[in-house]
């Protein structure tokens, strides 16, 4: 009864588990547990711990689970997905409070986070945190980023910020994608590289600088063209706060005035301008300033220039500029323009209105104005490759004389050189004829030389077919000699082998004789091998003695006997 008492209980517990306490949270999904009871929650808390009544603070993820629903309740939630490109500011609704002058917090305490979260799924609890999605940060090609730490003790005046400390920061991000949380840190994209400064007369200077450099990856040049067009909002805020405090530069000069101008998609997401990439990589302005190079010749006459500074800022100096000078647009005006302007002035002072007329003066003040640019900007750690004069602006009225001056000189020259045209003209037709001349002769002492070469060739064909034939008739008797020989030994050889093989014959008879004993028994032999093997003899008795012994006494066989010895033998097969 015990056991049948204890398995009905299993029994019951195992079907109340699995029909009433069971619930699945799906993947992508997470259950926020409710408990109905338990030891309250401190003051200011309101996420629970286990055993505490409240809001669980830690949230169940994909599986299977099982609670009592009497004392538990669970709200199954979908999980927090940051996708690739994006970031995930988080702010915690609980943990203690931030020290003094903090705005960050780190894990267990409240307020915004200091890490950013990267793409992926995370399982926090909306009722503790409170998660914002970002774009990620993304550098493109041809630019670097300047760190500014916001959070921290400020570093000492003229230095850069350790780790820990706020201010601008050695160390610049290259072209990439970077997941920094924009409240820790500040990024202003830099330019590096060649740009450009162009001053165009009396109409102002164009700061020409890099657009974004398309890529494969839409998704990465999109987070491009919202960083640029971030970076554009603040030169546009600089130069807005910069317009009404500007001072005059001279008579020569208006306010420093200049408009951010990026290229406008029309179908930006947001609604606002953004810079569009630039598929050929062709630079466009960036910015524009009302400046512009004029000063008094030597003469007295007004000069102003149009001019292309081309300047490059090295990504190992930025850091220090942007945080001795800051952005771009600071730079120019702060450092470069002020150089360009006072040297030109100075330089182009020491010249006559007439120097930079007929060139030889411009290219040497092009020259001397590009080595003090280098000199001076290179201690400022920005780098100077040209500075191009494109055109001189000159009064009319020293201008149209000088060009009337030149147009005649010109003229004159243009006069000399069809002078001497004509007559290297009259020179060249005397070329050609001798140069007909020569190529007649030439061809006459080709055909010459071809009939010479082909009679020496048809000599020497001659010579050669005469000489086989003489050496074919010297082998034929070399040949003919050789065969007499070859017969003469041939038939000495035979001879002398007839002779060897006749005497060896005769000399193997008698051996054969003297091996016999006598004749009579060799001739008896010879009798005895010559007859036919299929012979038949029969023996017939007639009186006393035999054949046999009649025969010892006989020298001279029958006729048929003897005819058959002396018979030639055949010869061996």
């Amino acid at each position: 009864l015990i056991f049948l008492a204890l398995g009905g209980f299993v029994l019951i517990y195992i079907f109340w588990q699995w029909t009433f306490c069971r619930f699945y949270v799906p993947a992508g999904s997470m259950a926020i547990i409710t408990a109905k009871e338990g030891t309250p929650l401190p003051p200011d808390h309101i996420l629970a711990k286990k055993g505490e009544k409240g809001v669980w603070e830690d949230v169940l993820g994909e599986g299977r689970h099982f609670f009592n629903p009497y004392i538990y309740s669970w709200d199954i939630q979908p999980t927090q997905e940051i996708r690739p490109g994006h970031i995930g500011i988080v702010t915690s609704k609980i943990g203690n409070e931030l020290p003094q002058g903090e705005f960050l917090a780190n894990p267990g305490e409240k307020g915004v986070r200091r890490s950013a979260l990267g793409p992926g799924r995370y399982r926090l609890n909306p009722h503790g945190y409170n998660i914002t999605i970002g774009d990620a940060l993304s550098i493109p090609i041809g630019y670097v980023g300047v760190v500014t730490s916001l959070s921290g003790k400020r570093a000492a005046e003229g230095t850069f910020a350790k780790a820990g400390e706020k201010g601008v920061m050695e160390d610049v991000l290259q072209p990439g994608l970077y997941y920094l949380n924009p409240l820790e840190y500040k990024i202003d994209v830099i330019e590096v590289g060649l740009n450009q400064v162009s001053l165009l007369g009396t109409k102002g200077s164009t700061v020409i600088t890099k657009g974004a450099i398309t890529t494969q990856n839409r998704a990465i040049d999109d987070l491009d063209i919202r960083v640029l067009e971030n970076q554009q909002i603040k030169r546009a805020d600089y130069f807005g706060s910069n317009k009404e405090g500007a001072t005059q530069r001279g008579d020569r000069e208006s306010k420093v005035q200049a408009a951010a101008k990026p290229q406008v998609s029309r179908n930006s997401p947001n609604g606002k301008a953004k810079p569009q990439p630039n598929p050929s990589n062709t630079p466009e302005p960036s910015f524009i300033l009302q400046q512009f190079v004029s000063f008094p010749s030597r003469d007295g006459f007004e000069i102003s220039l149009d001019m292309t500074v081309e300047f490059e800022l090295m990504p190992d100096k930025v850091a220090g500029i942007f945080r001795d000078y800051g952005d771009m647009p600071a730079v120019v005006e702060k450092i470069l323009m002020p150089q360009i302007l006072s040297l030109s002035r100075l330089k182009g002072s020491a010249y006559r209105a007439l120097d930079f007329i007929v060139g030889e003066g411009r290219e040497q003040f092009q020259k001397d104005l590009t080595t003090k640019l280098q000199a001076d900007l290179g201690d400022k750690k920005i780098a100077i490759h040209n500075a191009l004069i494109r055109h001189v602006n000159v009064p009319e009225q020293i201008l149209a004389p000088i060009q009337q001056a030149g147009i005649a000189t010109e003229q004159n020259l243009t006069n000399a050189e069809k002078q001497t045209t004509a007559a290297r003209l009259a020179e060249l037709n005397t070329e050609t004829q001798l140069i007909s001349q020569r190529g007649a002769e030439v061809l006459q002492d080709t055909a010459k030389l071809k009939a010479e070469i082909k009679a020496e060739q048809e000599k020497l064909v001659a010579e050669i077919e005469a000489d086989t034939i003489r050496q074919v008739a010297d082998i034929d008797r070399m040949t003919a000699t050789t065969l007499a020989e070859r017969d003469v030994v041939l038939g000495k050889a035979r001879s002398d082998a007839t002779v060897l093989v006749e005497g060896e014959t005769a000399k193997g008879f008698g051996l054969k004789v003297k091996a016999l004993g006598d004749s009579k028994a060799y001739n008896l032999a010879e009798f005895a091998r010559a007859l036919n093997p299929n012979l038949s003899i029969r023996v017939i008795h007639s009186g006393e003695g035999t054949l046999w012994t009649d025969l010892q006494n006989m020298t001279v066989g029958t006729a048929a006997a003897i005819k058959a010895a002396e018979a030639p033998k055949p010869p061996a097969k």
